[in-house]
């Protein structure tokens, strides 16, 4: 009897695990092993015949600067990610203390978030509008007409203003994010601290982001990876444009791809997208783990 139940429960494991095994096995890693053979091939996505190039599509991308030279235009993005982590703690910090409609900031923070990524970018074509748009409308009117700009036709400023738009979707999300592991922190801990003669700044300092250290590493990794892989807002609102001064690594990847046919590079600058990623967490923890044994 025992050994009929223990045949019977191992045939239910095996049932459970073999649709979500095979949903996974085909729709993840056989794609991932897919993308990494044609990243070796040339192929037009069309031709069913497939021809092998070895490391030339990587030889391509790193020596070729309108390929991997784009990674330049997503160093505002990276820039800004810092500047919404600092202000998300900034705000996590100030709402998670007891003041009136709490509740209501946070909601007001979080919409933009849950806003669809195309919705946003249309908007913000109105707010960036070089003659009828409300940026240089407000300028115009506080009398700042030297700052009146065309935000998405300067070389200089257009990923400047579409890192902008950026931070201003994900603060909420990141904020609610550090507001959780706020109210994880026992309040104990502020007391202890209060009767010691700490002030409320040296609570912060050497109490609240110690604490938060690996939230922030977890936000720093995801703004890191979100920055490389920036594809909507330049796509909707420049096309890649002014003289492709806003293309982004993927917008370039896609137009690889489709525009040119071209799926064997493509499929490599991908799986160079995806290294790269990696080693940003490699380093990430890298460095973590040297300040955490100082």
């Amino acid at each position: 009897m025992s050994g009929s139940y223990k045949r019977q429960r191992v045939i239910i494991l095996i049932a459970f695990l073999a649709i979500p095994l095979l949903l996974l096995g085909t729709f993840s890693y056989y794609p991932a092993a897919k993308l990494l053979y044609l990243s070796f091939t040339d192929w037009d996505g069309i031709s069913s015949t497939v021809e092998f190039l070895g490391l030339d599509n990587y030889r391509e991308i790193f020596s070729n600067p309108d390929l991997f030279g784009v990674f330049l235009h997503q160093i505002p993005y990276v820039l800004g990610g810092i500047l919404q982590n600092i202000i998300a703690i900034t705000f996590a910090v100030i709402l998670n203390s007891r003041i009136k409609g709490r509740n209501l900031f946070r909601v007001l923070l979080f919409v933009p978030y849950i806003m669809n990524g195309v919705a946003v970018a249309f908007m913000f074509q109105y707010v960036f509008d070089t003659n009828n748009g409300s940026l240089n409308a407000l300028l115009g009117n506080l009398g700042l007409y030297n700052l009146q700009q065309s935000w998405l036709g300067e070389t200089s400023l257009v990923n400047f203003s579409l890192a902008s738009v950026s931070m201003w979707r994900y603060v909420g999300y990141t904020m609610i994010i550090y507001l959780g592991a706020l109210q994880s922190i026992p309040g104990d801990m502020y007391e202890a601290a209060t009767i010691d003669g700490a002030n409320r700044f040296q609570s912060f300092w050497h109490l609240t982001l110690p604490s938060l250290s690996n939230v922030i590493q977890l936000n720093m990794f995801l703004t890191l990876s979100g920055a490389l892989a920036v594809f909507d807002l330049p796509f909707v609102l420049t096309k890649g444009g002014p003289a492709g001064a806003s293309e982004t690594f993927l917008l370039k990847t896609t137009e690889t791809a489709f525009t040119f046919n071209n799926y064997g590079l493509a499929s490599a600058m991908s799986i160079v997208l995806l290294g790269l990623t990696i080693v940003i967490l490699l380093v990430q923890n890298l460095v973590l783990r040297r300040r955490g044994r100082d």
